[in-house]
């Protein structure tokens, strides 16, 4: 039988749930006015630190790599990507940022981070660290939870997160995104 959800586990999976509606809704509007969709925003978004294999790519965006080869098919008539041969395998291509890409993928997040700056604007500096604090330890407590079911799943999210008294964490293998 399955346990009774508490009044505090409702809240927080209705909050969490309100901001990730809120913040869905300000991301399509950035990507938007920026002349692309969320999936585009997110594949450029993707390869902003570096190069990726289709696969990896496909895996960091948890799409099938059919959908990515539509998405970019579109991006690359758009000029905002382009294919490489792999350095390391000249039988396999990496995707890769164009200038145009690049520019792109930097509009879209500023506008995204100008929208999280007006957040903690609001909330004032000392309560922007707590929250902040707090949010680092929910996502820890996340990560926590999922690791009986799925080892290792959320690890992924956590790499550009900075871990009280480190420095942002990084994947293990370098070949995943730094998704937000």
């Amino acid at each position: 039988m399955m346990p009774v959800a508490t009044n505090a586990a409702a809240q927080l999976r209705t909050g969490i749930s309100a901001i990730v509606r809120r913040f869905s809704l300000a991301e399509r509007a950035d990507v938007d006015c920026c002349g692309l969709t969320v999936a585009q925003a997110a594949t450029l978004e993707a390869l902003r630190p570096k190069p990726q294999r289709l696969g990896a790519l496909a895996q960091c965006l948890g799409i099938a790599p059919s959908t990515l080869t539509r998405n970019l098919a579109r991006l690359e008539a758009e000029r905002l990507v382009a294919r490489e041969v792999d350095p390391k395998d000249s039988r396999a291509a990496k995707v890769k940022l164009t200038a145009a890409g690049a520019r792109a993928a930097a509009r879209v997040e500023e506008q995204e981070l100008a929208f999280a700056q007006s957040i903690l604007d609001g909330l004032g500096s000392k309560r922007s660290h707590e929250v902040l604090d707090a949010v680092s330890e929910l996502l820890t407590a996340v990560r926590d939870a999922t690791e009986g079911c799925c080892p290792g799943a959320f690890e992924f999210l956590m790499e550009d997160l900075p871990v009280r008294g480190e420095g942002p964490r990084r994947s293990r293998d370098g070949e995943c995104c730094t998704r937000k």
